[in-house]
């Protein structure tokens, strides 16, 4: 079936409401806003939409329950609404009672699966390619961004200059659950002025998430698994992109790598010609090279392997793989 834009979307939800929805894409604040028109879209007309709108994630939820929910009669309503996720992982069995599901929905039930990605060798991800209306999430673009961000500014009454925002785009990125925690803080935080400036910008987005990045860092290579994981739920609520995190996590330990090889060939002053740190770290750098161990290194390194493949294949939540990948990286 032909694959929507988020625009083509909301065109045709004023025009028809479908029974099987496939929302794909790692844009997820973009990716739940549809999935929240699609039910309004559906229940428009229901005053028991409690009663008439379900989720189910297939991690803990059993298949079954959720297409028994999809198959149940509306309570005082033309339609129900089920919303899946998380169906990356079933059995076989429980593939095939989906796929039954998809190529005979019921026709009063409107069916929201929401997904990262599509692993296509699948014989449920073709059913669902072929059966669903399928609607891409993929990351948005530079221009895409600096465009909600100015409608978003709009609703929040906050002036900026064309300056100040590539500032933020240039620092946030274009995640735009990310852009919206950061703008509604600096939103915040210039209520007097109604102005967003770079000062601004630089002491509520670019110094703290910088001290942050390196005091998570610190954590780990010093073994603080309470104060690791402390500064990770920091970073994580103030909107930082499980990914993003595991980079820098990946980072720090391939620097830390490479500096104790240079510190065996050349001493400090070749591994300052060499990896870029800011001098109040210096000090405390050396000494964690001094006591580094080339195969913990080495086994950390495999360890954010794993944990990066994991939260692109939707393993768990990205959340948890991080927390797991921080109390190892800390023992």
């Amino acid at each position: 079936m032909k694959t929507l834009t988020r625009v083509e979307l909301e065109r045709s939800l004023r025009e028809t409401i479908r029974p099987l929805y496939l929302l794909l894409g790692t844009e997820t604040y973009l990716r739940g806003v549809a999935a929240d028109a699609i039910t309004n879209a559906a229940l428009s007309e229901t005053l028991l939409r409690e009663f008439n709108d379900s989720s189910f994630t297939l991690l803990t939820d059993a298949v079954q329950s959720a297409v028994a929910a999809a198959e149940q009669l509306p309570m005082m309503s033309s339609r129900r609404v089920v919303r899946i996720k998380d169906f990356a992982k079933l059995r076989d069995a429980d593939e095939q009672v989906l796929i039954a599901y998809v190529k005979n929905p019921a026709p009063s039930t409107v069916m929201i699966f929401i997904a990262d990605d599509l692993d296509k060798r699948k014989a449920l991800s073709k059913a669902m390619l072929d059966n669903c209306t399928v609607v891409d999430f993929s990351p948005i673009k530079d221009a895409e961004a600096r465009k909600w961000c100015q409608a978003r500014l709009k609703e929040l009454k906050v002036a900026i200059d064309e300056q100040v925002l590539t500032e933020i785009i240039r620092l946030v990125g274009t995640d735009v659950q990310t852009l919206y925690t950061e703008l509604d803080k600096l939103a915040a935080a210039a209520i007097d002025s109604g102005r967003i400036t770079l000062d601004l910008v630089d002491d509520l987005i670019g110094r703290s998430r910088e001290l942050s990045n390196f005091e998570l860092a610190d954590h780990l290579l010093a073994k603080n698994r309470k104060r690791a994981l402390e500064t990770l739920h920091r970073l994580l609520d103030d909107g930082a992109e499980p990914v993003m995190l595991v980079g820098l996590i990946a980072s720090n330990y391939r620097r830390l790598a490479m500096g104790r090889d240079l510190l065996s060939r050349g001493g400090p002053a070749e591994v300052f010609r060499n990896v870029s740190m800011p001098p109040f770290k210096r000090e405390s750098y050396l000494a964690t090279l001094q006591r580094s161990d080339a195969a913990k290194l080495a086994k950390g390194i495999q360890l954010i392997a794993a944990v990066d493949l994991a939260i692109k294949t939707s393993q768990a939540t990205p959340r948890l793989q991080l927390e797991m990948l921080v109390c190892e990286l800390a023992s």
